[in-house]
């Protein structure tokens, strides 16, 4: 059985720092793309950040560009994403997510942490 675990979130002070991590089981995903996604309150889920398989390329919604940063351990099957100068309108669930094949939309979804962010 496949599960993506998030870990890391919190409340965190505006300008300060967080780091999440996903965890990735019952099968590796060396070979994925994998995503970060966020749940504003009272919002759509949208696209924060994604990494290619060896952490070569990156993606950033424009929002987050310049503070957030997308990294993976393949040997841990793990990505992460490193929160830097969070801002209050960062306050959100954060999800991991992982594609069913190479090159195919997002198909396995982590449960989510809660990252709020005060002023």
């Amino acid at each position: 059985q496949v599960q993506l675990v998030e870990s890391g979130g919190g409340v965190v002070q505006a300008g300060g720092s967080l780091r999440l991590s996903c965890a990735a089981s019952g099968r590796t995903f060396s070979s994925y793309t994998m995503g970060w996604f966020r749940r504003p309150p009272g919002k759509e889920r949208e696209f924060v950040a994604d990494i290619n398989w060896n952490g070569g390329n990156t993606v950033y919604t424009d929002s987050v560009k310049g503070r957030f940063t997308i990294t993976r351990d393949n040997a841990k099957n793990t990505v992460y994403l490193q929160m830097n100068s969070p801002k209050p309108e960062d306050t959100a669930v954060y999800y991991c997510a992982a594609p069913l094949n190479p090159g195919s939309g997002y198909h396995y979804w982590g449960q989510g942490t809660q990252v709020t962010v005060t002023s």
